[in-house]
């Protein structure tokens, strides 16, 4: 097959696209350029998309003996990515820019791309497997490295895309034995930093990145009750189940930590609370991507933040998609916005985009009315 290999210039998308060559496909290498501005180099492990990013795809595919190319793609990031980070912080809402650039930049625009040049499939460092049908339609299941598992943010991409996409690492046992690979193919990212949290905002400053394309807009921290405790800045800089950075000066009544249970955006205000109150039993959803069949009533496991634990769920679909929590178990802090994705198993079966939540502590109606609100601005 004819596969172009996505590189970062990180260990793992140097050492898939190895193992492509290996397998004896004809690899074309290309470093997406994401930052319209990019710096000079990555700070640690904060940032991606920098010239030294570049350079370390461009050495990469230079030991693999493949042609290697620089695509461009910082306006379709900031009109996709960054654009829907922004307005779904404003709505009130926490979303996940992984999941949006893996729906929108490489399995959209770069697979779009590759697919029009004549390539057959696109090849990424991800951690996660799949298997191809007879019929065209990929199945998605989870990496052997449970701890590097990236399911979650790939489900959005869907059955159809995925089918045109190779993980050549979704079978490794752990990250190490990547970097010793990488080693001994001669490829000096072997040692590289992983890089994390959110790569366009580099200093990790993710308040300071809102604050800085949204503005200022003052308004009031209140109890459920609707007394106000405090101000901020820019509801859009907390998320739900958020604790530190409350700016509160004075503790609860009770002494007890407070949470942010809701940001009611239209109101500019966010509302804190009590842990329970962020109790969550039940999940609905919008937006659903089917990988597979599921029947109303079915049992599975549902993972709603990147590298959250499973819980078992039953699925009602009488109107839209809703998960019940099933023996007793509860979520706390789940955001509108973020992905749902069930499993069974390690298959993956659906991704959905929260837009609510229920349980009982939402009982006073503060916690799931926010959600509704923030799915109402959408």
């Amino acid at each position: 097959m004819r596969v172009l290999a996505a590189l970062s210039g990180g260990v793992d998308s140097a050492v898939a696209a190895a193992r492509a060559v290996d397998a004896g496909h004809e690899v074309v290498g290309v470093h997406m350029a994401l930052s319209r501005t990019p710096a000079a180099e990555r700070t640690g492990s904060r940032g991606c998309c920098s010239i030294e990013d570049a350079s370390d795809a461009r050495r990469a595919a230079d030991v693999l003996g493949i042609p290697f190319y620089v695509w461009d793609l910082s306006q379709t990031f900031e009109q996709t990515v960054v654009a829907d980070f922004l307005a779904e912080y404003a709505a009130g809402r926490t979303p996940n820019p992984c999941v949006r650039c893996n729906e929108h930049v490489k399995f959209a625009t770069l697979l779009d791309r590759a697919l029009d040049l004549g390539f057959d499939a696109v090849c990424t460092g991800h951690y996660a497997r799949l298997e191809h049908g007879d019929d065209g339609r990929a199945t998605l299941r989870r990496a052997v490295c449970s701890p590097k598992d990236q399911s979650y943010v790939l489900a959005v991409s869907g059955p159809q895309r995925l089918a045109h996409a190779m993980f050549p690492l979704g079978d490794v046992p752990t990250k190490d034995e990547v970097r010793a690979e990488a080693a001994a193919r001669g490829l000096r990212v072997a040692a590289k930093p992983d890089s994390y949290d959110i790569c366009f905002v580099a200093d990790g400053d993710t308040g300071g990145f809102l604050r800085g394309r949204l503005g200022s807009r003052p308004g009031d921290v209140v109890d459920r009750d609707g007394t106000v405790l405090g101000s901020h800045e820019g509801a859009y800089t907390f998320t739900v189940g958020q604790r530190r950075g409350l700016h509160l000066g004075r503790p609860a009544p009770d002494g007890r930590p407070r949470y942010v249970l809701g940001i009611e955006p239209v109101a500019n205000t966010v509302v804190v609370g009590p842990i329970e109150a962020l109790a969550v039993t039940a999940v609905r959803a919008g937006d659903v991507i089917w990988f597979d069949d599921v029947a109303d009533g079915a049992r599975c496991t549902a993972q709603v933040r990147a590298h959250g634990r499973d819980v078992r769920v039953r699925v009602r679909l009488a109107d839209g998609l809703t998960v019940v929590l099933e023996d007793g178990d509860q979520l706390h802090g789940v955001a509108a916005g973020q992905s749902l994705v069930l499993y069974d198993g390690d298959r993956v079966l659906a991704q959905a985009t929260i837009e609510g939540t229920t349980g009982p502590g939402a009982a006073s109606g503060v916690a799931s009315s926010a959600l509704t609100a923030g799915t109402a601005a959408r």
